[in-house]
């Protein structure tokens, strides 16, 4: 995407838009327009094709998904945009299903469905166009991250390989059924203890996989991120399925994509390795937070009956940007 958009990198001065916080600088989760000194608001999209054969479920993930985005940035939904596309050749009942969990979910998250646009198309796509609103002195960007911070992640790893497993008809019913309820468990509440304990950064872990979307956070805050492999959580049955080498495409990509910014130390077997490149859908929230708040944020996610993970840590710019030890 970053080739498809060089070319129109000089099309919109950031000068010429000083209220626009994030959105044609540095690139992040979110674009970011301060309203005022009190008001920002956030807009972002995404969608995408199935990953589970439910299409409540799917409509669930998609909009859990797209939230994400907001919340990774430190905000508050307030609407969403329905984006769909659907085949002629499938029942209509199959779209509603797939809205009414779309629907449902941004509920939950305490926004409003207020339209949006469906077309044609030889395969399911669907997704939100989510605006949501932060204050500017509070926001979350990859940027943020300090020597000393200390790395959170807000859900286990795995749902690229099982949702693979299940397309090749591999997949336990179990596994599937923990992976559905975390691709539509929302980022809410990790992003409003994140913004109380005031957290430097946060970015959400999606289709780069853990080591892509965290490359970028190491870059963007000129800081070095080192993961612990084992204390890195995954969801139950990804470690199986990995060894069996049943990864989506997208891992290859993110493995070659990103490998060179990342040092493994330690013996760390390849599959778990390639855990780390998994794309993602609907994933936690990583975090960086001031060592001095660790505890502060690790009540303020018990308190809202919210999982995290302490994974690593932030350090001084060094050779590389990823350090993973076993």
């Amino acid at each position: 995407m970053a080739q498809v958009l060089r070319p129109l990198q000089n099309l919109f001065d950031p000068a010429d838009y000083p209220d626009l916080l994030v959105g044609l600088g540095q690139p992040d989760d979110a674009a970011v327009l301060r309203l005022d000194d009190e008001r920002a608001l956030i807009a972002t999209t995404d969608f995408f094709t199935p990953v589970v054969d439910d299409a409540y479920q799917y409509g669930a993930i998609a909009a859990a998904n797209a939230l994400s985005d907001v919340y990774a940035m430190g905000g508050q939904p307030l609407l969403a945009l329905n984006i769909a596309a659907f085949p002629t050749s499938l029942p209509v009942s199959i779209l509603t299903e797939i809205l009414r969990g779309s629907a449902e979910k941004v509920r939950e998250a305490g926004a409003v469905v207020a339209g949006g646009h469906t077309i044609q198309d030889k395969e399911p796509k669907v997704g939100l166009a989510v605006i949501g609103m932060a204050h500017p002195a509070r926001l979350l960007t990859k940027a943020g991250a300090q020597p000393g911070d200390i790395l959170f992640l807000t859900k286990p790893l795995g749902t690229g390989t099982i949702t693979t497993a299940l397309k090749r008809d591999l997949a336990r019913p179990e596994h599937l059924l923990e992976a559905v309820g975390w691709m539509t468990r929302l980022n809410r509440a990790a992003s409003e203890a994140a913004v109380e304990v005031g957290a430097h950064s946060a970015t959400d872990i999606t289709g780069f996989g853990l080591l892509g979307h965290a490359s970028e956070m190491a870059d963007l805050s000129n800081v070095t991120l080192r993961f612990s492999m084992s204390t890195i959580p995954l969801m139950s049955g990804a470690r199986d399925y990995a060894g069996q080498w049943i990864f989506p495409g997208g891992a290859a990509n993110n493995k070659q994509a990103y490998e060179s910014l990342v040092r493994f130390e330690g013996a760390i077997p390849q599959e778990d390795q390639m855990l780390l490149f998994d794309p993602q859908t609907s994933g936690g929230l990583l975090i960086a937070v001031p060592a001095s708040q660790r505890e502060m944020f690790a009540q303020e996610m018990a308190r809202r009956d919210a999982p995290c993970w302490q994974i690593g840590r932030v350090t001084a710019r060094s050779d590389i940007a990823i350090i993973v030890s076993g």
